[in-house]
């Protein structure tokens, strides 16, 4: 009996999992989302994911799962549209998100996109949005967020970023490499992060993501691809690669002297690490780009010949690495810090609180800022001490009377600084006494900053500083009245900005970003592969065909009205028989029209990047929408009404078929409701509608369009289409009917409406990217 109600239990649990296996194979039916059939073709499929997709668009409409809806179909339609998944679904009967697709290969390694390899050992893994790792969700990355925060921060760190997306089999693949990578150089102070480029298309364009998976280097703001396996050793270098090639200086026992006496000219302390590893190891470069406005970097392999000198003057231990930080006395290091195993934070730390000088020479505003903070209390009073001195009396007595000053009164409330008069002449005035006693000599004053505008109250030693112990005396007296009584510094004044004398020249400059351009250039045309690269070749033949096109067509032109010229009563025979359409002097507007015909090209798979997409700024493409068989008759009327505007070098003139491209039209009028209203449900009179005669002005740069519509009649009241969305009904349920216009009575009021267009009157229609003219 216990026998027999055990056999029971195990069949109810059979049943009951195999009912969850059906609840959950039916829980995501792509088929059943999009409401079609498993016969039904790409068209149909097609067809059926547009119409749901205007329906749950979140924008339209406002439901409160029409996101969620929205998303489901969008996942659906990128099962069935590809033809290897969906037979891959009609077989094993996975969807969604989590499956996994076996794959077959003939070869042990495959590349994929990028120039990835990987081994045929890493394929079956799941992969989804679902199953992203904690790390890539942690360093998730928007638009806004890299715009205001990564690209800042890269000109202090490099960024290493993945480009992902669901979907992409390859990803699984690269993800035990990234999470190993990302897990040693984040703690080093590289900046991580993943961009899922099914969100965040913007962001992933921007970028220049082409495929996926994608990784890419941002240093400085600048892009950089990565192009090699990806195996840890290949993104180590990636990263190290980005880095300047100057950072660290290698440092030997013969020119140790030159590099810490170059405070002098850098005007900043110098750092040396010494170490017994014999490439500069990667957190101290990373450390050196991070401080590199601040600090000069050296670094001394202990095991070189000679290097013992060194260790042996500074005091070094060879077996554990040392950081030494000289200021002004090359002889004796400021600060040191030496442990087998040296953190970031802890390096950061060190650094910074050694950041400047003892005695730091003013060369620009923002330094004099950082030295001398305006007071915001009591507490955080900052006094400065300013040496003013010619620059040929750097070296004399009076500096170094004022150096060794300095170092022996260092404190938290005294900041001690040295300028040049001669290269600073406003900032010096304002402190010299009008008296010829201090022309050419050095001049002590101590000043505290009161507000961000340069509002200071400063005394000034009432003799030049000649680094005298008498010297020293009065100025530690005034410093040591100034504790008790702050009043002493009773004069006023409003400094001028400090002249930047570090700046580079402007012809430095220009080369510098010239050579990063060409470099950049040329790193993206090795590595970009043919697809990528046929828009261009697109633009540059379209370039060479409309230039050589229009040469010769002028050139024909040009015969023609010199054989015109020569006969000109055969030329009022023609004109009075009316075969010729070159001559429009019956227009008058003030425009003079720079040829004697209209150049309308029309708008194909080839052109069509050139002249919308890629359209210079304030340019703007003026396109004719007619089928084949009124296309002699619209263009001949299309011509006479825009002749007149063709002087204007920013607008271009095209025409579009209706027969090829009517889905791309009816895409861009989605964005015009009133002009072309989405129905409820479809109808068979959708696809039949009547746009022969709308003329569509597109903005390729700002992505926006104007509209003309042909008015119903010729007698009707002016109005001038063009965004009057209220003047006409769609145009397919009155064609045919007694009444039409006419094919050449549809652009009547065209002239009119190019008018307010040039004005910039007319109502514009913004869309989010131009559609591809498939």
């Amino acid at each position: 009996m216990e026998v027999k109600k055990l056999s029971i239990s195990w069949q109810l649990l059979i049943v009951l999992v195999l009912i969850l296996q059906i609840l959950s194979a039916l829980a995501f039916d792509p088929y059943r989302i999009l409401g079609v059939t498993r016969r039904a073709s790409q068209a149909d499929i097609k067809k059926a994911y547009k119409k749901l997709v205007r329906k749950w668009h979140p924008d339209k409409n406002k439901h409160p799962q029409a996101e969620d809806r929205f998303i489901e179909i969008s996942k659906a339609y990128e099962i069935l549209s590809h033809e290897g998944r969906r037979s891959e679904y009609d077989i094993y009967g996975h969807g969604g998100e989590n499956q996994d697709y076996p794959r077959h290969h003939e070869n042990r390694f495959r590349q994929y996109p990028g120039n990835f390899y990987f081994e045929e050992s890493f394929m079956h893994f799941p992969f989804g949005s679902e199953h992203q790792e904690p790390i890539d969700e942690r360093h998730l990355l928007h638009f806004s967020y890299y715009v205001n925060k990564v690209v800042p921060d890269s000109f202090k760190k490099p960024y290493l970023i993945k480009i992902t997306s669901d979907w992409c089999f390859t990803c699984v693949h690269i993800e035990p490499v990234w999470k190993e990578v990302v897990e040693e150089l984040e703690v080093l102070g590289v900046g991580i992060g993943v961009v899922h480029a099914g969100y965040e298309r913007r962001l992933a364009r921007h970028l220049g993501a082409h495929s996926t998976p994608s990784i890419i280097g941002i240093i400085n703001g600048k892009i950089s691809f990565f192009h090699n396996a990806v195996v840890p050793e290949n993104l180590r270098q990636f990263i190290e690669s980005l880095l300047p090639g100057n950072l660290v200086e290698k440092v030997t026992n013969k020119n140790y002297i030159q590099f810490l006496s170059g405070w002098q000219q850098k005007n900043k302390p110098h750092v040396l690490l010494f170490d017994k590893i014999p490439v500069i190891p990667l957190p101290f470069k990373l450390t050196a780009f991070a401080h590199k406005d601040c600090f000069l970097f050296g670094y001394v392999y202990v095991g070189t010949r000679g290097a013992e000198e060194m260790t042996r003057q500074f005091n070094v231990n060879v077996h554990v690495p040392t950081i030494l930080i000289f200021k002004e006395y090359i002889n004796k290091p400021a600060d040191v810090i030496q442990a087998p195993y040296m953190k970031k934070e802890v390096i950061d730390d060190f650094i910074t609180q050694n950041k400047y000088l003892l005695a730091t020479r003013l060369t620009n505003q923002k330094l004099f800022q950082e030295l001398c903070p305006v007071k915001r209390s009591h507490r955080q009073r900052k006094y400065c001490v300013v040496l003013l001195t010619p620059e040929a009396a750097k070296s004399t007595q009076p500096f170094e009377a004022f150096l060794s000053f300095a170092q022996a009164n260092s404190q938290d409330t005294l900041r001690f600084m040295h300028a040049y008069s001669d290269r600073q002449p406003e900032f010096a005035n304002a402190f010299l006494p009008d008296s010829e006693t201090f022309r050419g000599k050095s001049v002590v004053s101590i000043l505290e900053r009161r507000n961000m505008g340069g509002r200071v109250v400063y005394k000034t030693l009432e003799d030049p500083w000649t680094g005298s112990e008498n010297d020293k005396f009065t100025l530690l007296n005034y410093l040591e009245q100034l504790r008790k009584d702050s009043t002493l510094l009773s004069s006023e004044a409003v400094l001028p900005d400090l002249i930047d004398e570090l700046a580079p020249m402007f012809l430095v400059r220009w080369l510098f970003s010239a050579s990063a351009y060409i470099a950049d250039w040329l790193e993206d045309l090795y590595y970009n592969n043919w697809r990528e690269m046929i828009p261009l070749l697109s633009l540059a033949f379209s370039a060479i065909f409309v230039l050589f096109g229009t040469f010769i067509i002028q050139a024909f032109c040009d015969s023609n009205y010199d054989r015109e010229s020569k006969h000109p009563d055969k030329r009022k025979a023609q004109e009075k028989a009316g075969k010729t359409v070159s001559s429009f002097t019956k227009e008058s507007t003030s425009r003079v029209p720079k040829k004697g015909f209209v150049e309308v090209t029309e708008l194909t798979d080839v052109t069509y990047t050139s002249n919308l997409v890629r359209l210079r700024p304030g340019h703007m493409n003026v396109v004719l929408i007619l089928s084949n068989s009124t296309k002699t008759s619209l263009l001949q009327k299309f011509a006479l009404e825009v002749y007149t505007f063709t002087g204007s070098s920013c607008l271009h003139f095209s025409f579009l078929s209706l027969d090829k491209h009517r889905e791309w039209l009816e895409y861009l009028l989605e964005f015009a409701q009133d002009a072309a209203p989405i129905p409820n449900q479809y109808d068979k009179h959708f696809l039949d509608r009547d746009y022969t005669g709308y003329v569509l002005a597109l903005n390729g740069h700002k992505k926006y369009f104007c509209l003309f519509k042909p008015q119903k009649t010729v007698e009707e009241e002016e109005a001038l289409g063009a965004c009057d969305l209220d003047s006409s009904l769609p145009l397919g349920e009155s064609r045919g009917k007694p009444g039409s216009l006419g094919l050449k009575g549809k652009l009547s009021k065209l002239s009119l409406w190019m008018e307010r267009l040039l004005e910039g009157s007319l109502q514009r229609f913004y869309i989010p990217s131009w559609p591809e003219l498939d």
